[in-house]
This record gives structure tokens, C-alpha cells and sequence, in this order.
């Protein structure tokens, strides 16, 4: 999924239009429209500050929305580079071994889509 499209997802969940979003979160609709449809060009991806406002008018997930636009979200960083060890084995480990390890921490693996072949 892209951020655009989560966006979006969010929005008419709450039964809003561009113009609504936009005006809730300062910015131009047109502007939205292009996030919405990824029509955006380098410059012109959303700022933190704006996801945050994003994320609070939407009462979304904040970190997801990050995420989904390619960012990062500060506490993830701040551990990471705490422990780059232990963020790098888990880059290298498989599906099924993350879905163990969340397991083991009390946390439940997301679905994931099987890939037809």
C-alpha cells in the first residue's frame, strides 16, 4: 500500500472530501489530490509536520503513515541507532522467523498476502 492511497483510505472512511482534509489540515486540495494519486514530484513530499497533522485529523497511526511515506519515525531511529546490531540480523531474517520473533515479544504478526507463482 502507498501512503497516498492510505490516505485516501482514511479520508473517506471519515466520509470527507479533499476539500474538507485540506482545509482541517492546512493545505491546498490540490496538493492532496496529487499525495492521494502519487503526482508528486521530489520537493513536493509531505513534511512530518504535515503527516503529524495528517495522522491527528484523521486519527490515524501516525508512525504508520511515516512509514508508508518512506520516513521513519524518530523512536525507530533513535533504537536503531542504539542498537544497529540487532536491526541488522533482523533485516536478514525470513518471514517466518519475524513472525516467531513477534510472537516471542507478545506481539501478533500482521497477515501477509501469498505470492501466487
Amino acid at each position: 500500500m502507498t501512503f497516498g492511497t492510505r490516505v485516501r483510505q482514511l479520508r473517506h472512511a471519515k466520509g470527507w472530501s479533499l476539500r474538507d482534509l485540506a482545509e482541517k489540515v492546512d493545505v491546498g486540495f490540490t496538493y492532496l489530490s496529487r499525495v492521494e494519486n502519487q503526482r508528486l514530484n521530489f520537493g513536493d513530499y509531505p513534511s512530518d509536520a504535515l503527516i503529524h497533522r495528517l495522522a491527528e485529523a484523521l486519527e490515524a497511526n501516525e508512525d504508520e503513515l511515516l512509514i508508508l511515506a518512506k520516513r521513519i519515525p524518530e523512536p525507530v531511529k533513535k533504537r536503531f541507532l542504539q542498537r544497529p546490531d540487532a536491526f541488522c540480523a533482523f533485516a536478514t531474517c525470513d518471514d517466518a522467523t519475524l513472525d516467531k520473533l513477534m510472537v516471542e515479544i507478545g506481539q501478533t504478526p500482521k497477515p501477509r498476502k501469498i505470492a501466487r507463482r
